[in-house]
This record gives structure tokens, C-alpha cells and sequence, in this order.
């Protein structure tokens, strides 16, 4: 090991920074940063990155899970080169900065993921090491390794006790992801005091019962550092390495405090703990220029490792993997051949969704993903292409959580457009990773079958009806939920044209096939105006399977002397993000409103007058019954459209008679 005087002076530089970032601030955590910054000093010695090249596919993946540590993140990006100043980190926590209060990916160069909710930056580098193991697997030949790169991860007792972490590290182990690395900073405390008020449970047998290689270490000792990342380069499993640490290392008064965990030391503190350093107390983000060589000697080692790596890809792949690599970088949505469906013919979307992954799936290489454990009625099953690690479906296990934040990994690799699928109800379960998919813009996809009071029997536990509602509120996120084959086709198209995630909810039961015609607008709008009719007094809005009964009410209401016009709502997410002369061309302001939904539906007040929806959770039924005593029935449209417009029902049908 080289000069540990040297060593020390990087990582007290480390821990200086952190704190004067967060003390500038007044606001963060400097307790996790100035306790890993020796194990970071070292692991800069290892891990194979390049500065200047964030996008370098064989780089190293290195995730901060503990993303409130990130004045740690953000010291070590910019000592080892990356475009982040120092001025950026005197911004620390500030409007508009580079340098947010938890690592935001695309906002901060160097930032692979987007951490802070404690749990998800395991499992993302769970993701990451699943990724890298898929591409290795199809692209390495045995003269050539295309993909060879380590994820290292490094997290705390907070990410460890999140219940996503079981579920992925379980994961991890079961598949054997030899290429990954989790660092455990083991330093005993959380806000309210001592782990052991809330655990004790044994990390080195939970890891060691779950397929890991454990390794434990003291967290402050150089050589103890080095030896295990050392040894790492020849892991046959996944690797834990338990660091024990002391929460802010070197400060004077608070080192081992949880008094340290998310408040600022304090100028005195820091001035203190600079002086026994050796530092100079006055100066407050200070950098020498022997510590400022040393870390930016990643510039030079990445730019010579991405240069031979550049020349393997350019000069020695074979025709196969070259054209393989091409196509995973650069997918081609235009040679996707779509599905098609019949004007009248009853087809579940559950099932035209499957054949749609299908159809994308032999176009885009990259285009991978499964379900937890329900692809037989997720209808998720890419057929023919075989299973993860050597194929495109991937059985996650009943981990829905660990799944979205699993693609959500993928989906950033840079091969891959993956997706994952389960009930709509267990959505629930995933919602903190979809909500992260949303923050980072990933093109990310979710499948949600067996949709509202449809899913029938099985009541009302399984039966969504608020989710919708939330998913629609989510920013950046588009839900989908088509009314027919053709809408989800359409839907397919536009989520894939956009850099978001969505969500296609599917019905269990058949829908009737709509003819494939639209008065005004389509599919890519979010809504659109189905069937027009003049001097229409009423406008029926609806999405999924209550387009259907929708237009048969209409039939009714002209028949009553009531002009109707329909406008399907696939996507209410696209729709609110038109303008105002397209929204009144399809939902005319002189005509009642009245909305139909098997959900919560309380944002349909934006347009409606009245909304037919769920006041209540359902029942355990056969879905027909269901439909028809929570009212979402021809008949009961038409009621609810007659009072809009101030007709009796009962009047209206004996004046018909009549």
C-alpha cells in the first residue's frame, strides 16, 4: 500500500469538504461522509471509471444508496475530475445547483442513479450488476469481453433495514452476480440514537444465508481497505464487505455522535477537528495541490482503459457481436410490426399487451423484463427468447418493490428498455421506485393487469380502485389505460416516442374491438373525440372498459332526443398537457359532462360535471355483477346523462313511448 500519510491527507480532505459543503449550507448530513472517507479514498484506487466520459459503457457503476451522503458523492466527483467545480459544491444544497440535497441523476455528471430513499441504491446496483451480467453474457465471446466492469455499492444500516434490500439481495445471491460489490458502512447509528434500539439482527449470517461472500473489515484501516478490494477481483459470488466505521470520523467532540447524523458540526467543530488533522482551521474548502494530483490521476488511468476498450469494440468484435452491440445502442422502434385487431372481436387488453411485448420484443433487442411471478396472467411471457441470465425474461419472485427499481437500473445501463409487470393492486407495493422512474425520466415500462372491479372474484383486496388517481398525480409519469386492442397498440407507440415511464393497465376480461376512426384527435393526444354528433348537449368521457358501455348509452340518449358526444381518455396525463383550443374541440364547453370510471376519479372534476365512479371498495363477485351494482352500465349512464341535462328518466322513456 502506498504512503499512508498520503492517504490520510485524501481522505481528511474528504471529510473537510463534506463538512464546510454542509456547514455552508446549514442544512445536510456530514456524520456517513466523514466516516467512508477513507474507505472512498481507497476505492478510488480501484474502481475503473473515466471523468471525462460518463457514459463509457464498461465503466464501473458506483452507487451511493446512502443519498444523504452526498456531500461525499459530490467531494469525491469533483477531486477525481468529474464537471463538477468547486463552486458547485460551495452551492451545496442551493437553488438551481449542481449539488442537491440527495444525488439527482442528469442534474449531477458522475451520478448514476438517483438515491435517497434509503434502499433503492442497493437494489438499483442490484439492477446494475443484473445488467451488465445479461450484456456480458450475449456479447462476450472467448476471444473477446465486451462487458467486464464491477458495481460497487456503498450503503448504511438504513438501506439494509428497508425491506427492499431483502428482497434484492436475496435476489443478488439466488443469481449469483459475481460482479458486484456492496459496501456496508457499519458505524451503529441512525437519527434517534444506537441501531440496537430498533436491531440486532446478525448482517454477516443474513448475507452469508442468502448466497453473499461476507467480508468484515475495519472501515478506518487502510490496508484492511485495500486487501478486501483486492481480493474482490476474483469473487465468486456477490460480495459484502462489513466495514465497521465511526460516524463522522475526526471530528473532535461528535465523532460517534448521531447528534452528527444530520446537522451541521458547528464553525468551532470544524475549525477543532482541522487543527488536530493538521489542517489549517482558517481555510474552508481547501484542497492541496499533491491530494488534487492524486485523486485526478482517475482523468488519465480512464482515459487509457476506454481507449483500449474503444479499440477491442472498433477492431476485434466479430460481425455478430458488432451488429448485436449496434442495434442494443441504437434501437429502431420504426421496425416494430404491431399487432392487429378486428372491428367487433373481444380481446382483453391483458392479452393484445402481451402480444404487443412480443411484437417489440423481435424488433428491439434490448427489450426485456418480466413479472413477479405472474407472467402467466400478466400475459408478460416474451416467447421463444428464454431466461435471465442468458435470455429476456426475468422471474423476479413475488418482489415487486425490488422489480421497478431492478428496471429502473436497466433502463439507465444503456442497452436495454426493459419492463416489469404485475397486478395493478400490487402496484402499490412498487410505487417508491415508479416515483424515482418519474424523477430520473427513464424509459421505463410497467404492465398493471386485471384493471378495477373487473378482476371479479377476488374482491375487493385485490380489486384497484384508487390507483389511477395516484399514478395520474405522479409528474412525468403516463398511465395508459386502453379501452380496446387498437388503443393499446397506439398507446405502445406513443409511450415508446417518449423519455418517461409508463404504465399500460390492463383489463382482465375481454373488451369489444371499436372501429379504428376518431372525429377529432387520437391516442397520442391522451384523449380524443370518438364520435361526434351536432347540437350535442352531452359529452360521456370515459377510459378502459367504460368507452364500451359509453357508446351504447349514447345510442339510448339519441333515441331520447339527447345528441351525445364520446371521448375516449386513454391517457388523462397526455390529455391535461394539451392546449385549451384542442381540449374544447374534443370536449365541447356548451354540452354537460359526465365521466365514467372504475376508479376513485376524482380528477375527472377537472372536466366533468358529474363523475360515475367508485365511492367505495368492491366486492367479490363475477365482474359482470359488478359493473352493474356499482353502475357502470348503459343504463345507468343514461340515467345519470339524463338529470345532467334536467330530464327525468322515467318521463323520458313513457315520452318515448308515447
Amino acid at each position: 500500500m502506498e504512503d499512508k500519510l498520503m492517504l490520510q491527507k485524501q481522505a481528511d480532505t474528504i471529510r473537510f469538504l463534506c463538512a464546510d459543503m454542509v456547514q455552508q449550507a446549514n442544512s445536510g448530513h456530514p456524520g456517513a461522509p466523514m466516516g467512508l472517507a477513507d474507505i472512498v479514498t481507497v476505492l478510488s484506487r480501484h474502481i475503473n471509471h473515466n471523468p471525462k466520459d460518463t457514459k463509457w459503457l464498461n465503466r464501473d457503476r458506483l452507487v451511493f444508496s446512502g443519498g444523504h451522503a452526498s456531500s461525499l458523492v459530490y467531494s469525491f466527483l469533483h477531486l477525481s475530475g468529474y464537471d463538477l467545480s468547486l463552486e458547485d459544491l460551495k452551492e451545496f444544497r442551493q437553488l438551481g445547483s449542481k449539488t442537491p440535497g440527495h444525488p439527482e441523476y442528469g442534474d449531477v455528471p458522475g451520478v448514476e442513479v438517483t438515491t435517497g430513499p434509503l434502499g433503492q441504491g442497493v437494489t438499483n446496483a442490484v439492477g446494475f450488476a443484473m445488467a451488465a451480467k445479461y450484456a456480458g453474457n450475449i456479447l462476450n465471446s472467448d476471444k473477446v469481453n465486451v462487458i467486464d466492469h464491477k458495481v460497487y455499492c456503498l450503503c448504511g444500516d438504513g438501506d439494509l433495514q428497508e425491506g427492499i434490500s431483502y428482497e434484492a439481495c436475496a435476489f443478488a445471491g439466488h443469481l449469483n452476480l459475481d460482479n458486484l460489490v456492496v459496501i456496508y458502512d457499519s458505524n451503529e447509528i441512525t437519527i434517534e440514537g444506537s441501531t440496537n434500539i430498533a436491531w440486532s439482527e446478525n448482517v454477516k449470517q443474513r448475507f452469508e444465508a442468502q448466497g453473499w461472500q461476507v467480508a468484515r473489515i475495519d472501515g478506518h484501516n487502510f490496508d484492511e481497505i485495500n486487501e478486501v478490494l483486492e481480493n474482490s477481483k476474483s469473487q465468486t459470488k456477490p460480495l459484502m464487505i462489513i466495514a465497521d466505521t465511526t460516524i463522522a470520523k475526526g471530528a473532535c467532540e461528535k465523532e460517534g455522535s448521531h447528534h452528527a447524523h444530520g446537522a451541521p458540526l458547528g464553525d468551532d467543530e470544524i475549525a477543532n477537528s482541522k487543527k488536530k488533522a493538521g489542517f489549517d482551521p482558517q481555510k474552508k474548502f481547501y484542497i492541496s495541490e499533491d491530494v488534487k494530483s492524486r485523486f485526478e490521476c482517475a482523468i488519465e488511468k480512464g482515459d487509457l482503459s476506454q481507449s483500449k476498450w474503444n479499440k477491442i469494440v472498433k477492431n476485434e468484435l466479430n460481425e455478430e457481436q458488432s451488429t448485436l452491440l449496434d442495434n442494443l445502442l441504437n434501437p429502431s422502434i420504426e421496425k416494430i410490426a404491431y399487432p392487429t385487431y378486428k372491428d367487433g372481436s373481444g380481446v382483453a387488453t391483458r392479452d393484445s399487451n402481451g402480444q404487443i411485448l412480443n411484437a417489440i420484443a423481435k424488433a428491439i433487442p434490448g427489450f426485456m423484463g418480466g413479472s413477479a411471478d405472474l407472467g402467466p396472467s400478466n400475459k408478460s411471457e416474451l416467447k421463444g427468447m428464454g431466461n435471465f441470465p442468458n435470455g429476456r425474461n426475468i422471474h423476479f419472485g413475488i418482489r415487486e418493490h425490488s422489480m421497478a427499481a431492478i428496471t429502473n437500473a436497466f433502463a439507465l445501463y444503456g442497452l436495454f428498455i426493459p419492463f416489469s409487470a404485475t397486478f395493478f393492486i400490487f402496484s402499490d407495493y412498487l410505487k417508491p421506485a415508479a416515483r424515482l422512474s418519474a424523477l430520473m425520466s427513464l424509459k421505463n415500462f410497467y404492465v398493471w393487469t386485471h384493471d378495477s372491479i373487473g378482476v371479479g372474484e377476488d374482491g375487493p383486496t385485490h380489486q384497484p380502485i384508487e390507483q389511477l388517481s395516484q399514478y395520474r398525480a405522479l409528474p412525468n409519469f403516463y398511465t395508459y389505460r386502453p379501452a380496446d386492442a387498437n388503443e393499446n397498440v397506439k398507446s405502445w407507440k406513443k409511450a415508446l416516442s417518449m423519455n418517461a415511464p409508463a404504465s399500460f393497465v390492463c383489463s382482465r376480461q375481454k373488451l369489444t374491438v371499436l372501429k379504428d376512426d376518431r372525429a377529432i384527435g387520437d391516442v397520442e393526444n391522451g384523449g380524443y373525440l370518438l364520435t361526434k354528433r351536432d347540437n350535442a348537449t352531452v359529452t360521456l368521457m370515459a377510459s378502459g372498459s367504460e368507452v364500451y358501455p359509453c357508446l351504447k348509452a349514447a345510442c339510448t340518449l339519441e333515441k331520447l332526443g339527447i345528441q351525445t358526444n364520446i371521448v375516449s381518455v386513454p391517457c388523462f396525463d397526455l390529455l391535461i398537457e394539451q392546449d385549451k383550443h384542442y381540449i374544447d374541440s374534443i370536449i365541447d364547453p356548451k354540452t354537460k359532462v359526465l365521466a365514467v370510471e372504475a376508479g376513485a376519479g376524482v380528477e375527472w372534476y377537472r372536466f366533468a360535471d358529474d363523475v360515475i365512479c367508485m365511492t367505495r371498495f368492491g366486492a367479490s363477485s363475477p365482474a359482470d355483477k359488478l359493473f352493474k351494482k356499482f353502475g357502470f352500465t348503459e343504463e345507468n349512464i343514461t340515467k345519470k346523462a339524463c338529470e345532467l341535462v334536467g330530464i327525468e328518466y322515467k318521463s323520458a322513456v313513457s315520452c318515448k313511448e308515447s
